[in-house]
């Protein structure tokens, strides 16, 4: 058994490692596929001025620190700077690196993403499950209903409601910025409060867009479940009812939704574009926007990666706790 339990770890972390090289080196193909050079739209707004020679043109690709060299030369170094989480600097926002500034805006999505997320799973989860435990009943009928009609509500719209009514209308959240603009971001209990009731209005947004899905995606496992051998089987024992729904039906039930959460809990990084774009919160979300319109092209690679490992590591933990769970995929 113990074997087994080794080969499953060891093949799952040589799956991961394989992934991840495949995706850093796709990520460092991609833009070199990419007609043209980044530094041709800062020799546009120059050349308004006055034509650029050739030394203004490679002059303008050291400071952007545009690689050179064959191509195995940029990759060993783009490997190198990958490791040292060296992505170079930023094309809008010189001459900041792109380091910091995803340094600096990380802590923001992650916080009010993340931490929405993980708690629109667990709340989804335990409702879809005493649902279902309750299949047919008015609490069924009244939460699958709610339930559907929220988890097809677009993110967008669901955010211009909420910032009219409740921003805008009765003034009773901020409607923009992640802090008030007087403050100085500090760990002080006073400045955690005023970033706490500046989050609540994104916060709302995703939970609620995002809570159905969990909902439904529970009750209608645990609903299969429930018709299982082993829960009439336990059942028949005599076993309590609050042990067969948690122990035997919710335990099984749950292995679909944590896939779904892996998938979920790692496009976190970048799935709160909409939503921050609405209510200017300074998060990932937003600076992918930034990027993607300043054709910030080392901010766009390091956005992409950090998005795409988000999601590998992500789907290992899941892995990992899968096999946790569910002793058969040890086999």
């Amino acid at each position: 058994m113990k074997g087994h339990l080794v080969r499953y770890y060891l093949g799952k972390i040589g799956l991961f490692l394989l992934t991840l090289w495949a995706a850093i080196t796709v990520n460092f193909l991609l833009p070199r596929m990419m007609p043209g050079s980044p530094a041709d739209a800062a020799i546009a707004k120059l050349s308004q001025n006055g034509p650029v020679t050739p030394e203004m043109r490679a002059s303008i690709e050291a400071q952007l620190g545009i690689p050179t060299g064959n191509p195995f030369q940029q990759y060993v170094k783009y490997l190198n700077d990958v490791v040292h989480l060296n992505f170079g600097i930023s094309y809008s926002n010189f001459p900041q690196s792109v380091s910091s500034l995803v340094s600096t805006a990380l802590p923001w999505t992650l916080v009010l993403v993340g931490t929405v997320t993980i708690l629109s799973f667990i709340i989804g989860t335990m409702l879809g499950a005493a649902m279902a435990w309750k299949r047919g009943s008015l609490v069924d009928a009244t939460g699958s209903v709610g339930s559907s009609f929220f988890s097809a509500f677009p993110p967008f719209w669901l955010a211009l409601l909420l910032l009219f009514f409740l921003g805008y209308v009765a003034k009773a959240f901020p409607t923009s910025g992640a802090y008030s603009a007087t403050a100085v971001p500090t760990f002080s209990g006073a400045f955690i409060l005023d970033a706490l009731y500046h989050s609540i209005l994104p916060a709302l947004t995703i939970l609620i867009t995002s809570l159905g899905g969990w909902v439904m995606g529970m009750r209608n496992n645990m609903i299969n479940t429930l018709g299982d051998d082993y829960v009439t089987f336990a059942e028949a024992n005599g076993l309590h009812q609050r042990t067969v729904m948690l122990r035997y039906a919710a335990r099984n039930a749950l292995l679909p939704n944590l896939t779904s959460f892996g998938l979920v809990l790692g496009g976190v990084v970048g799935g709160s574009l909409l939503v921050e774009q609405v209510f200017s919160y300074p998060g990932i979300g937003m600076l992918l926007f930034q990027a993607v319109t300043n054709q910030d092209y080392p901010l766009m690679q390091a956005l992409f990666l950090m998005i795409t490992v988000s999601v590998l590591v992500a789907n290992f933990i899941v892995d990992i706790l899968y096999g946790i769970l569910d002793p058969r995929t040890r086999r």
